[in-house]
Protein backbone atom coordinates (compact mmCIF):
# COMPACT_ATOMS: atom_id res chain seq x y z
CA UNK A 1 0.00 0.00 0.00
CA UNK A 2 1.87 3.13 -0.67
CA UNK A 3 0.02 5.48 1.80
CA UNK A 4 -1.24 8.09 -0.47
CA UNK A 5 -2.81 10.12 2.19
CA UNK A 6 0.35 11.25 3.38
CA UNK A 7 0.95 14.65 1.86
CA UNK A 8 4.29 14.45 0.19
CA UNK A 9 2.98 10.54 -1.62
CA UNK A 10 -0.08 13.00 -2.51
CA UNK A 11 2.31 15.77 -3.74
CA UNK A 12 4.48 13.31 -5.31
CA UNK A 13 1.35 12.03 -7.50
CA UNK A 14 0.10 15.74 -8.40
CA UNK A 15 3.58 16.60 -9.54
CA UNK A 16 4.06 13.29 -12.18
CA UNK A 17 1.03 13.62 -13.84
CA UNK A 18 0.73 17.48 -14.09
CA UNK A 19 -2.47 17.74 -12.44
CA UNK A 20 -4.24 21.33 -11.67
CA UNK A 21 -7.48 21.00 -9.24
CA UNK A 22 -10.80 21.75 -11.30
CA UNK A 23 -12.50 24.38 -9.12
CA UNK A 24 -16.17 22.77 -10.96
CA UNK A 25 -15.48 19.98 -9.39
CA UNK A 26 -15.26 21.05 -6.07
CA UNK A 27 -12.03 19.03 -5.31
CA UNK A 28 -10.20 18.91 -2.15
CA UNK A 29 -8.59 15.84 -1.57
CA UNK A 30 -7.49 14.23 2.08
CA UNK A 31 -3.76 14.23 3.43
CA UNK A 32 -4.38 12.61 7.15
CA UNK A 33 -4.14 9.00 7.46
CA UNK A 34 -5.60 9.26 10.60
CA UNK A 35 -8.77 10.57 9.97
CA UNK A 36 -8.90 7.97 6.44
CA UNK A 37 -8.56 5.13 8.96
CA UNK A 38 -11.65 6.79 11.21
CA UNK A 39 -13.74 7.00 8.50
CA UNK A 40 -13.43 3.59 7.42
CA UNK A 41 -13.80 2.59 11.16
CA UNK A 42 -16.81 4.25 10.56
CA UNK A 43 -18.27 3.10 7.57
CA UNK A 44 -17.38 -0.68 9.45
CA UNK A 45 -16.11 -2.15 6.03
CA UNK A 46 -15.39 -6.40 6.37
CA UNK A 47 -14.65 -8.53 3.63
CA UNK A 48 -18.17 -8.85 3.01
CA UNK A 49 -19.04 -6.00 1.63
CA UNK A 50 -19.14 -4.34 -1.95
CA UNK A 51 -18.41 -0.15 -1.21
CA UNK A 52 -19.09 2.47 -3.32
CA UNK A 53 -16.77 5.33 -3.56
CA UNK A 54 -17.88 8.34 -4.95
CA UNK A 55 -15.17 10.92 -5.44
CA UNK A 56 -11.89 8.65 -5.29
CA UNK A 57 -9.40 11.53 -6.64
CA UNK A 58 -6.46 9.86 -6.60
CA UNK A 59 -7.14 6.70 -5.04
CA UNK A 60 -5.79 7.71 -0.95
CA UNK A 61 -9.13 6.16 0.73
CA UNK A 62 -9.75 3.82 -2.23
CA UNK A 63 -6.52 1.89 -1.37
CA UNK A 64 -7.58 1.93 2.07
CA UNK A 65 -10.96 0.34 1.37
CA UNK A 66 -9.68 -2.36 -1.31
CA UNK A 67 -7.45 -3.70 1.97
CA UNK A 68 -10.29 -4.21 3.53
CA UNK A 69 -13.87 -4.62 1.58
CA UNK A 70 -14.61 -7.39 -0.62
CA UNK A 71 -15.11 -5.30 -3.42
CA UNK A 72 -14.76 -1.27 -4.48
CA UNK A 73 -16.22 0.29 -7.01
CA UNK A 74 -14.68 4.14 -7.45
CA UNK A 75 -17.19 6.53 -9.36
CA UNK A 76 -14.62 9.64 -10.82
CA UNK A 77 -16.75 12.07 -12.74
CA UNK A 78 -13.02 14.03 -13.31
CA UNK A 79 -11.58 12.28 -16.91
CA UNK A 80 -7.82 13.57 -15.98
CA UNK A 81 -7.66 11.35 -12.83
CA UNK A 82 -8.50 8.23 -14.47
CA UNK A 83 -4.80 7.33 -15.74
CA UNK A 84 -3.69 8.14 -12.07
CA UNK A 85 -5.91 5.71 -10.36
CA UNK A 86 -5.01 3.07 -12.93
CA UNK A 87 -1.40 3.50 -11.83
CA UNK A 88 -2.21 4.01 -8.20
CA UNK A 89 -4.57 1.25 -7.76
CA UNK A 90 -3.50 -1.46 -10.41
CA UNK A 91 -2.20 -3.87 -7.76
CA UNK A 92 -5.82 -4.21 -6.35
CA UNK A 93 -7.70 -6.64 -8.47
CA UNK A 94 -10.87 -5.97 -6.37
CA UNK A 95 -11.25 -2.39 -7.57
CA UNK A 96 -12.99 -1.42 -10.40
CA UNK A 97 -12.84 2.61 -11.13
CA UNK A 98 -15.71 4.42 -13.55
CA UNK A 99 -15.41 7.79 -15.22
CA UNK A 100 -18.83 8.52 -14.76
CA UNK A 101 -20.68 11.41 -13.20
CA UNK A 102 -22.66 10.13 -9.80
CA UNK A 103 -25.63 11.83 -10.74
CA UNK A 104 -26.64 10.35 -13.50
CA UNK A 105 -25.52 6.92 -12.56
CA UNK A 106 -27.88 4.32 -11.87
CA UNK A 107 -27.33 3.79 -8.54
CA UNK A 108 -29.90 0.84 -8.43
CA UNK A 109 -28.57 -1.29 -11.53
CA UNK A 110 -24.61 -0.85 -10.76
CA UNK A 111 -24.94 -1.96 -6.67
CA UNK A 112 -26.78 -4.89 -7.88
CA UNK A 113 -24.67 -5.85 -10.63
CA UNK A 114 -21.35 -5.24 -8.72
CA UNK A 115 -22.45 -6.74 -5.30
CA UNK A 116 -24.07 -9.52 -6.48
CA UNK A 117 -25.84 -9.67 -2.60
CA UNK A 118 -23.07 -8.70 -0.79
CA UNK A 119 -23.94 -5.36 1.22
CA UNK A 120 -23.52 -2.80 0.02
CA UNK A 121 -21.85 0.72 1.55
CA UNK A 122 -20.85 4.23 0.47
CA UNK A 123 -18.07 6.04 1.41
CA UNK A 124 -16.90 9.21 -0.07
CA UNK A 125 -15.01 12.73 0.23
CA UNK A 126 -17.97 14.98 -1.54
CA UNK A 127 -17.92 17.83 -3.08
CA UNK A 128 -19.52 20.02 -1.04
CA UNK A 129 -21.56 21.99 -3.92
CA UNK A 130 -23.44 18.70 -4.73
CA UNK A 131 -23.69 16.97 -1.52
CA UNK A 132 -27.14 17.31 -0.73
CA UNK A 133 -27.97 15.73 -4.53
CA UNK A 134 -25.95 13.68 -3.94
CA UNK A 135 -26.86 12.25 -0.44
CA UNK A 136 -30.78 12.31 -1.21
CA UNK A 137 -30.47 10.60 -4.69
CA UNK A 138 -28.75 7.51 -2.88
CA UNK A 139 -31.46 7.61 -0.31
CA UNK A 140 -34.40 7.84 -2.74
CA UNK A 141 -32.83 5.12 -4.38
CA UNK A 142 -34.12 1.57 -4.08
CA UNK A 143 -30.21 0.38 -4.32
CA UNK A 144 -29.32 -2.07 -1.64
CA UNK A 145 -27.43 0.25 0.82
CA UNK A 146 -27.13 -0.61 3.99
CA UNK A 147 -25.16 2.86 5.08
CA UNK A 148 -23.53 5.74 3.88
CA UNK A 149 -20.50 7.42 5.59
CA UNK A 150 -19.61 10.60 4.07
CA UNK A 151 -17.54 13.62 4.46
CA UNK A 152 -19.18 17.10 4.15
CA UNK A 153 -19.59 20.65 5.41
CA UNK A 154 -19.73 20.74 8.65
CA UNK A 155 -22.81 22.96 8.53
CA UNK A 156 -24.68 20.04 6.42
CA UNK A 157 -22.93 17.15 9.10
CA UNK A 158 -25.45 19.53 11.25
CA UNK A 159 -28.21 20.06 9.75
CA UNK A 160 -28.51 16.34 8.69
CA UNK A 161 -28.75 15.50 12.21
CA UNK A 162 -30.61 18.36 13.76
CA UNK A 163 -33.85 17.63 16.00
CA UNK A 164 -36.63 19.85 15.94
CA UNK A 165 -36.71 23.51 17.89
CA UNK A 166 -32.65 24.25 17.01
CA UNK A 167 -31.86 26.60 14.47
CA UNK A 168 -29.99 23.54 12.22
CA UNK A 169 -33.41 21.53 11.95
CA UNK A 170 -35.33 22.00 8.62
CA UNK A 171 -36.55 20.08 5.35
CA UNK A 172 -32.94 18.61 5.06
CA UNK A 173 -32.93 17.07 8.68
CA UNK A 174 -36.58 15.65 8.15
CA UNK A 175 -35.26 14.20 4.84
CA UNK A 176 -32.40 12.56 5.99
CA UNK A 177 -33.98 10.96 9.06
CA UNK A 178 -37.14 9.71 7.25
CA UNK A 179 -34.35 7.45 5.41
CA UNK A 180 -31.35 7.00 7.94
CA UNK A 181 -30.05 7.21 11.22
CA UNK A 182 -27.39 10.21 11.00
CA UNK A 183 -24.80 10.06 13.57
CA UNK A 184 -21.75 12.82 13.23
CA UNK A 185 -18.28 10.54 13.87
CA UNK A 186 -15.43 13.36 13.58
CA UNK A 187 -14.76 17.10 12.87
CA UNK A 188 -12.27 17.07 10.32
CA UNK A 189 -10.02 20.87 10.26
CA UNK A 190 -9.12 22.42 6.59
CA UNK A 191 -5.62 21.56 7.15
CA UNK A 192 -6.26 17.94 6.19
CA UNK A 193 -7.12 18.53 2.80
CA UNK A 194 -5.41 19.94 -0.12
CA UNK A 195 -6.06 22.39 -1.01
CA UNK A 196 -7.50 23.80 2.17
CA UNK A 197 -11.10 24.15 1.59
CA UNK A 198 -12.66 27.73 3.77
CA UNK A 199 -14.80 25.69 5.55
CA UNK A 200 -14.49 22.70 8.39
CA UNK A 201 -15.84 19.38 7.55
CA UNK A 202 -17.38 16.57 9.76
CA UNK A 203 -17.60 12.49 8.42
CA UNK A 204 -21.19 11.69 9.40
CA UNK A 205 -22.57 8.17 8.99
CA UNK A 206 -26.05 7.64 7.80
CA UNK A 207 -26.89 4.07 8.36
CA UNK A 208 -30.13 2.84 6.42
CA UNK A 209 -33.36 2.16 7.63
CA UNK A 210 -35.13 -1.35 6.86
CA UNK A 211 -38.38 0.63 6.02
CA UNK A 212 -38.71 4.22 6.95
CA UNK A 213 -39.74 5.08 11.16
CA UNK A 214 -42.95 6.20 10.03
CA UNK A 215 -46.14 5.37 8.22
CA UNK A 216 -47.15 7.81 5.63
CA UNK A 217 -49.85 7.19 2.66
CA UNK A 218 -48.27 9.48 0.15
CA UNK A 219 -44.09 10.44 0.40
CA UNK A 220 -44.63 13.03 -2.30
CA UNK A 221 -47.23 14.97 0.08
CA UNK A 222 -45.47 15.08 3.36
CA UNK A 223 -42.07 16.30 1.29
CA UNK A 224 -44.18 19.02 -0.40
CA UNK A 225 -45.38 19.81 3.07
CA UNK A 226 -41.87 19.93 5.20
CA UNK A 227 -40.77 22.08 2.32
CA UNK A 228 -43.31 24.66 2.01
CA UNK A 229 -43.00 24.68 6.17
CA UNK A 230 -39.36 25.82 5.67
CA UNK A 231 -39.60 27.96 2.48
CA UNK A 232 -40.72 30.75 5.20
CA UNK A 233 -39.46 29.73 8.59
CA UNK A 234 -40.83 32.56 10.47
CA UNK A 235 -43.90 32.40 9.39
CA UNK A 236 -46.87 29.98 11.44
CA UNK A 237 -47.11 26.66 9.51
CA UNK A 238 -50.82 27.30 9.27
CA UNK A 239 -49.54 30.52 7.25
CA UNK A 240 -46.64 29.09 5.08
CA UNK A 241 -49.22 26.07 3.80
CA UNK A 242 -52.07 28.01 3.61
CA UNK A 243 -50.38 29.96 1.18
CA UNK A 244 -48.16 27.36 -0.70
CA UNK A 245 -48.97 26.97 -4.39
CA UNK A 246 -49.63 23.47 -5.58
CA UNK A 247 -50.61 22.22 -1.94
CA UNK A 248 -54.15 22.94 -2.11
CA UNK A 249 -54.81 23.40 1.46
CA UNK A 250 -56.36 26.25 3.46
CA UNK A 251 -55.29 27.84 6.19
CA UNK A 252 -58.32 26.88 8.23
CA UNK A 253 -58.06 23.32 7.36
CA UNK A 254 -54.59 23.51 8.64
CA UNK A 255 -55.28 24.52 11.99
CA UNK A 256 -58.27 22.31 12.61
CA UNK A 257 -55.66 19.51 11.89
CA UNK A 258 -53.19 20.77 14.45
CA UNK A 259 -55.89 21.01 17.00
CA UNK A 260 -57.16 17.41 16.65
CA UNK A 261 -53.69 16.98 17.02
CA UNK A 262 -52.97 18.89 19.86
CA UNK A 263 -50.90 21.93 18.25
CA UNK A 264 -51.17 25.18 19.13
CA UNK A 265 -52.84 27.30 15.51
CA UNK A 266 -49.66 29.72 15.94
CA UNK A 267 -46.97 26.78 15.68
CA UNK A 268 -43.86 26.66 13.47
CA UNK A 269 -42.60 23.89 11.25
CA UNK A 270 -39.44 23.98 13.03
CA UNK A 271 -41.37 22.46 16.11
CA UNK A 272 -42.54 19.46 14.57
CA UNK A 273 -40.93 16.44 14.34
CA UNK A 274 -40.93 13.64 11.79
CA UNK A 275 -43.93 12.01 13.17
CA UNK A 276 -46.16 14.97 13.72
CA UNK A 277 -45.32 15.96 9.70
CA UNK A 278 -46.57 12.31 8.84
CA UNK A 279 -49.37 12.55 11.21
CA UNK A 280 -50.42 16.18 9.52
CA UNK A 281 -49.62 14.89 6.13
CA UNK A 282 -51.89 11.86 6.14
CA UNK A 283 -55.02 13.68 8.32
CA UNK A 284 -54.83 16.84 5.02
Amino acid sequence: MANLGIPRNTIGVLQKYNFTFQKKYGQNFLIDPGVLERIIDAAQITQEDCVLEIGPGIGTMTEALAERAGKVVAVEIDRNLIPILEETLSSYSNVTILNADILKVDVEQLTREQSQGHPVKVVANLPYYITTPIVMGLLESSAPLQSITVMVQKEVAQRMQATPGTKDFGALSLAVQYYAEPEVVANVPPNCFIPRPNVGSAVIRLTKYGSPPIQVSDEKKMFALIRASFNQRRKTLANSLGNAPGLQVSRQRVVEVLEEMGLPAMVRGESLTLEQFGELSNAL
